[in-house]
């Protein structure tokens, strides 16, 4: 027999779950947890704000595909990860959040930080907890991680009171780790529905003229990526994506056309709406990505392939549809078109339709980065385009970095320009939108990756949102370049009110800024401002190991992110 008290069982399955990295803060109702943590093999990360805990988890899901894990004590501690935790269910990121809560005896009595933890987290999580004796445990943490990983990926929030963490359980034996199971867990597509499906898919992809891959953040990991590949060898398609599904295929691949939607390419929006099929992979028609739902692809049949059935007819009614993951879906659909080619001769004749839409993308990326910019101000575009050969340069690998962002302006610059060459390289906050998502999850990015550098696209407002995380990037020295595009504004928010509101710039415009290199440099971390130092590339990418950077990019505040569609607009009708 085992007998183990609610500490000890919560660590000793989190190492058994292959757990090493965990960020949080320490308070009352967690102090059994930390008393047991601290004599584990698990590393802990003491972050300055419990925000920024559910972030370094993200960053740590976000790179590897596998749950994270963070930890807040309960009431203030509990409520300050909830922003973290809707990110990741908004974005389907993989994560299970630890918190304490009061002693059970005092739950409901308005006891010192006791807030209803599992009430507040219901809507934002994929599953909550509350943990009511330490013999539940045994259960709870690994359904959590296959929870958390199964089906659509999302967040799982464990509540555990105080004397559950300080109780006794005996049992038999330690149970096995939760693992993921990644086909569709309500309403799959099966069997003869199936096989019916494929080939309705095959024919169609076949048939059509103009069609589209239209790829979500479900194509966005190595091996969906590899499937993706192989279909299109099959089927050459123009391939546009949503925020969450850049990294899909290479940039630099002829077929690649850009993100759709309000800041996408003028080249992706007209491929969608000119196409007369769309494969929709792994994606939901959110309302940033369709603009007027009837104006987004009005001439195509729509296939739609989702891991959620919730989100198969949803927006838009797809011709069919597959119920599955695109990583079991891609590859049957790949060998049915193969047998389709073999058995009638089908081929796609789709050579011409590519060319337009590179042809036309090449000319709008050029046009865009040649646009010019206010003297003595960086050009953010060229910036971030030029990144990847300023790294190589000073030696790193391009397709080693990691590319985090915050939200704003720059964010969408970055999606834009940035050439991301892989799945899992371009970390951002899609649906939730967040501000102050991008220092702490590059944090998580970089203990996930050692050895690669991290850059952390942010903004001088975004920044500021979590500024005090630089105290826990220099204590853990970690290989981080934060990017401030500074240029004294709400950038995003200013943008709208010159386009939508008359200029009038109500409350996005600072009235002080505050020395951003300086405060940096309170903090230990190297710094250096590209306007005045021109070996801020050296300092920017230094050899592995060598710790964290701070650069400052001045940006004209008249700088504005473009294409863009106006409320009430199609998308091809962008301002660009």
């Amino acid at each position: 027999m085992i007998q183990a008290t609610g500490a000890q069982i919560i660590v000793e399955l989190l190492e058994r779950q292959g757990i090493t990295t965990v960020a949080g803060i320490p308070g009352g109702s967690v102090l059994p947890l930390y008393n047991q943590l601290n004599s584990s093999s698990i590393h802990h990360v003491l972050v300055r704000h419990e925000q920024a805990a559910g972030f370094i988890a993200q960053g740590i899901a976000r790179t590897t595909g596998l749950p994270a894990v963070c930890i807040a004590t309960s009431g203030p501690g509990a409520m300050n990860l909830l922003t973290a935790i809707a990110d990741a269910r908004s974005d389907s990121i993989p994560m299970v959040a630890i918190t304490g809560q009061v002693n059970s005896y005092l739950i409901g009595t308005d006891a010192f930080q006791e807030a209803d933890t599992f009430g507040l987290s219901f809507p934002i999580t994929k599953h909550s907890v509350m943990v009511k004796s330490p013999e539940e445990l045994l259960t709870v943490i690994p359904q959590a991680f296959a929870i958390a990983a199964s089906g659509r990926p999302g967040p799982v929030l464990i509540d555990i009171p105080r004397d559950v963490q300080t109780a006794t359980a005996t049992f038999d034996q330690w149970p096995q780790p939760g693992r993921a199971q990644h086909l569709a867990l309500r309403y799959p597509t099966l069997g003869a529905d199936l096989a019916q499906a494929i080939d309705i898919f095959g024919h169609e992809l076949l048939a059509a003229k103009r069609p589209v891959l239209y790829a979500g953040g479900g194509c966005n990991s190595p091996e969906v990526a590899t499937a993706l590949a192989a279909l299109l060898q099959e089927v050459p398609m123009p391939v546009v994506s949503s925020l969450m599904g850049i990294g899909c295929i290479d940039e630099a691949d002829e077929k690649w056309c850009g993100m759709v939607g309000m800041h996408g390419s003028h080249t992706a929006n007209t491929a969608m709406y000119q196409a007369d099929l769309v494969l929709a992979a792994g994606v939901r028609f959110d309302d940033r990505a369709t603009g007027i739902v009837s104006q987004f692809c009005p001439n195509a049949k729509i296939l739609h392939i989702d891991i959620d059935a919730a989100e198969v007819n949803k927006i838009l009614p797809s011709f069919h549809s597959i119920v599955a993951d695109c990583q079991s879906a891609f590859p049957a659909i790949t060998l049915r078109i193969q047998e389709l080619k073999a058995r009638t001769g089908m081929n796609s004749s789709t050579g011409s339709w590519i060319q337009d839409m590179a042809a036309m993308y090449r000319k709008e990326r050029e046009a865009a980065l040649e646009d010019g910019t206010d003297s003595g101000k960086i050009n953010p575009r060229q910036f971030i385009a030029s990144i990847p050969a300023q790294a190589a340069k000073e030696g790193l690998d391009p397709a080693s970095l990691i590319v985090a962002t915050d939200v704003g302006q720059h964010q969408m610059w970055t999606a834009q320009f940035y050439p991301i060459q892989r799945p899992r390289q371009l970390l951002t906050s899609g649906s939730l939108g967040t501000m102050g998502f991008g220092l702490p999850t590059a944090l998580g990015a970089a203990m996930a990756n050692p050895g690669s550098r991290v850059l952390c696209f942010t903004g001088d407002g975004s920044i500021m949102m979590n500024i005090q995380e630089l105290a826990t990037l220099a204590e853990e020295n970690l290989d981080v370049t934060v990017f401030v595009l500074d240029n004294g504004a709400l950038g995003m928010v200013r943008q709208q009110q010159e386009f939508l509101f008359n200029k009038n710039y109500s409350a996005s415009i600072f009235g002080r800024n505050p020395n951003l290199l300086a405060i940096a440099a309170g903090f230990g971390i190297t710094t250096a401002d590209v306007a005045e130092n021109s070996d801020w590339a050296k300092i920017a990418f230094p050899p592995a190991g060598s710790g964290p950077r701070f650069i400052r990019v001045p940006v004209a505040q008249a700088e504005n992110v473009l294409p863009f569609v106006p409320a009430g607009k199609k998308n091809i009708e962008s301002i660009r």
